[in-house]
């Protein structure tokens, strides 16, 4: 929409308020309000103006004044919220009027804009697979002298055995047999459509839902492919819907990568390709059934997979997902059809438009601004200096032999790791001023210090199991 048409809009729907939002550094959704009467169109370019001292990662107090600028192509109307209308905000300067280096959105901005100088692309598709789950009650707390948290979900096979109000009707998924069950096992079926048909209403374009594998409410709902700015904003746009249709029907979702112990976690899985013209780059006679151009950006992928990880795979609970035994790739190998590699290519259509690869690694805890702007930049390098992916798997990993699994390059261990990687390996990600020294740096030193390290000073429950008696 353009601005007139987005003051239409407020006219024909008697819109009374306008959330403005945005993300901040780590990838939490952040909104503040305005009056509805107060929307001119000469707001799509002078912004608002907030203070973005408290936003973590961003401007020192002496330093706060910011302004979110409202991009009128993200308007929709809140179906949660009384005459509520939504737009997605870019992050600016009060004084230069320069795009804000640290704003995720302006990152993905800067990516789609430097693929098109380089003449290799015009458009990067994403289609994301975002996995999560709704569970019924939620409980956890940290302090000095104590550490716990508890889930738990009417459909989990734990709850097989429990007494209640009422008859236990005994439909309990178990573990690891979660993916497409029928109601009644399947408690949320209703809740998952209700889901999709909001996210339809709001302009996201869905082609499927289901439940996952796991027990307790593992869920997934499949967006349509879209370049790769549309893709983010419209990720935000999912997780919010997601969240509050679930609290309408007193459930609570979560985008946690591993929340149960010895069950299967939640990835973000993203299918790409790459755009010139209307064509798909990525068709060819390779192996496949990808271009050479594919099969460079697959070695792009992995050569930085590493460093990807910081970005991709960005919480220290990230890691508890990445294990043998639970669909998780666990070492960085391409194949066809095999969904134990972190890429694997599908077999779905032999039509060309419909050739893409799947990287398995991300997760929903990602900024997806941030996430995507790096693969993109791995992909360009690829392609830029021919990188050839190396030998395809065609063999079960979890099926292979010490001796064999070895000789795979493996997924980083933990976050730290990931962090170590991204100081090393990160130049690729710098040109075109996409990402900047400071963006990676600060990146670094928030998640040392706010995450790596204040998990690392914590006992953790399960070390009274092992040691307390010690």
């Amino acid at each position: 929409m353009t601005p007139r048409e987005v003051l239409a809009l407020c006219r024909e729907r008697e819109i009374q308020a306008i959330d403005l939002r945005f993300m901040d550094f780590p990838g939490t959704q952040k909104h503040f309000t305005i009056p509805a009467k107060i929307l001119v169109e000469k707001s799509f370019e002078d912004g608002f103006g907030f203070d973005g001292s408290s936003m973590r990662g961003w401007k020192a107090i002496n330093e706060s004044d910011m302004l979110v600028v409202p991009q009128p192509e993200t308007a929709f109307v809140d179906p949660f919220m009384s005459n509520t209308l939504v737009m997605t905000c870019n992050i600016q300067d009060p004084i230069t009027r320069e795009d804000y280096a640290k704003d995720p959105r302006n990152v993905a901005r800067k990516a789609e804009s430097y693929m098109r100088s380089t003449k290799i692309a015009d458009v990067a598709n994403f289609g994301p697979e975002a996995e999560f789950f709704i569970f019924d009650d939620v409980r956890f707390d940290q302090n000095e002298h104590e550490c716990y948290y508890h889930v738990d979900s009417i459909e989990g096979q734990w709850n097989r055995g429990k007494p209640g109000s009422g008859p236990n009707a005994g439909y309990k998924i178990r573990y690891k047999e979660g993916y497409f069950p029928v109601p009644p096992a399947d408690t949320l079926q209703d809740v998952r459509t209700e889901m999709m048909l909001a996210l339809m209403d709001c302009g996201v374009d869905v082609e499927a839902q289901h439940h996952e594998v796991a027990t307790g409410g593992q869920c997934e709902i499949d967006m349509k492919y879209a370049p790769l700015l549309k893709t983010a904003d419209n990720l935000l746009r999912y997780k919010y819907i997601v969240k509050n249709v679930a609290a309408k029907h007193g459930k609570t979702a979560t985008f946690m990568p591993k929340p149960l112990w010895n069950d299967n976690g939640s990835g973000l899985h993203l299918h790409m390709s790459l755009w010139k013209d209307d064509k798909p780059l990525f068709a060819g006679s390779r192996y496949g059934g990808l271009s050479e151009m594919g099969m460079y950006a697959m070695g792009g992928i992995l050569k930085h997979a590493a460093a990807l990880f910081a970005f991709c795979c960005p919480t220290t609970n990230s890691y508890k997902r990445l294990i043998a035994g639970y669909e998780a790739p666990i070492n960085l190998t391409y194949s066809y059809r095999n969904r134990s590699a972190a890429i694997r290519i599908p077999v779905h259509s032999p039509h060309p438009e419909n050739k893409r690869f799947e990287f398995r690694c991300p997760d929903s805890s990602s900024n997806p601004y941030l996430a995507m702007s790096a693969v993109l930049m791995a992909m360009l390098d690829g392609i830029q200096n021919k990188i050839d992916p190396g030998h395809p798997l065609e063999k079960d990993i979890y099926d292979l032999k010490p001796d064999e699994l070895a000789e795979l390059p493996a997924v980083p261990g933990s976050l730290e790791d990931a962090l170590q990687a991204l100081r090393d390996d990160h130049k690729f990600l710098l040109v075109g001023d996409v990402f900047t020294e400071d963006v990676i740096d600060t990146w670094i030193w928030y998640k040392t210090s706010q995450e790596v390290a204040a998990l690392r000073e914590r006992p953790h429950p399960y070390e009274f199991a092992m040691y307390y008696d010690i």
